[in-house]
């Protein structure tokens, strides 16, 4: 059997002491460049591997980052929080860490499960997302006293780290572009009063509709959940209003629903962009090359992932213990779905076929 190689084992193949190859493999002290040197190099011929558990017990850091999220149904999935993982792996295992997922159950007492990971020391912080109103999760990693940062605000975030992307802001600029393309009659599809994301994004809405002095006609927002059969159902009903009430522009909270809702309008004989706007939010990869495209908002991803991690690592290592609430912008892609081949009727607020 091969003997395991140690840091006495690399120390003896080097000529030097057990406590100089410790303080090369830990980083520590003050090393000649020459000596580090020779010392790596018995390293890697050696084929030393630190010990990560006992490196763990001694610095009391495992080097691991419990990543929680709220599980879909098996039939929905999340592609901004599938992004949103793979960036965080990635970023992790740069920076020398490793993602523990710790998905949330809704059936698991979530204050206990986190104070046994953190008891056991098997994570150094936490990363939280799928963040909603009076977030439990949020509470019981406080009460902890571990480092921990959130992908989404609660109402509680205003005291604690998180990043978030301005869902209020994105449909904002959805609605100004239809408004600057000439439409007056605006709907949107939404979701419950319970989801915070949501309420954040039928603000931006109501906002714009305010500034710009156009109505809102209560049939006009339509609230429920799923996503592409709720975006078809939801579009047939704003599809069965009267003219002249009928939008001529639907504004979704979600990509698939705006998917769901293309298909409504096709459905009813009129064509997306000519007929009927529509928009949605993540910019998905199909949306790009549905047919016309959909104008959407894309929001920053990549940005979030890094600005959450390093908010995170930054209270590991000591360096940050009070941060403040991160919003980043997301931005607009316009697309065939909201440009018609016609133009606008400014006074009707509805797009008129300009006949060849």
């Amino acid at each position: 059997m091969t003997e395991p190689v140690t840091l006495k084992t690399v120390a003896k193949h080097a000529g030097v002491s057990y406590q100089t190859v410790s303080k090369v493999v830990h980083n520590q002290g003050q090393i000649s460049p020459a000596l580090r040197q020779r010392i790596q190099k018995s390293i890697d011929e050696l084929g030393y591997r630190p010990n990560a558990a006992a490196q763990a017990l001694r610095t009391h850091a495992s080097h691991l980052i419990g990543y929680s999220w709220s599980l879909e149904r098996k039939d929905h999935s999340s592609f901004i929080l599938d992004q949103f993982q793979h960036d965080i792996v990635e970023d992790a295992e740069d920076a020398g860490y490793h993602i523990l997922l710790v998905p949330r159950r809704t059936e698991h007492d979530v204050d206990s499960h986190f104070r046994e990971l953190v008891k056991a020391r098997r994570v150094d912080g936490f990363i939280l997302s799928s963040i909603e109103y009076n977030d439990p999760r949020i509470e019981s990693v406080a009460r902890l006293k571990v480092p921990f940062v959130s992908f989404g605000r609660s109402h509680t975030s205003d005291a604690t780290a998180c990043v978030d992307v301005d869902g209020r802001a994105g449909i904002a600029k959805a609605v100004h572009h239809l408004i600057d393309s000439g439409h007056r009659r605006i709907a949107i599809i939404a979701w419950p009063d319970s989801s915070r994301v949501g309420n954040d994004r039928l603000a931006g809405y109501l906002d714009v509709m305010s500034d710009a002095g156009l109505p809102v006609e209560p049939a006009w927002i339509v609230r429920g959940t799923g996503e592409t059969e709720y975006g078809y159902s939801a579009a047939q009903q704003l599809l069965a209003i009267p003219e002249p009430s009928r939008p001529s522009a639907i504004v979704t909270v979600l990509d698939s629903i705006a998917m769901g809702a293309m298909q409504a309008v096709e459905t009813c004989g009129l064509i997306v962009g000519r007929d009927i706007a529509v928009t949605g939010f993540d910019d998905m990869p199909t949306t790009r090359h549905l047919k016309p495209g959909l104008t959407t908002i894309r929001q920053p991803i990549r940005e979030v992932a890094r600005a959450v991690l390093s908010l995170l690592l930054a209270q590991v290592n000591g360096e940050q213990s009070v941060v403040q609430p991160l919003m980043l912008s997301p931005e607009l892609v316009i697309r065939e779905s909201s440009q018609g081949y016609g133009h606008v009727d400014h006074e009707k607020g509805a797009l008129s076929t300009v006949t060849a």
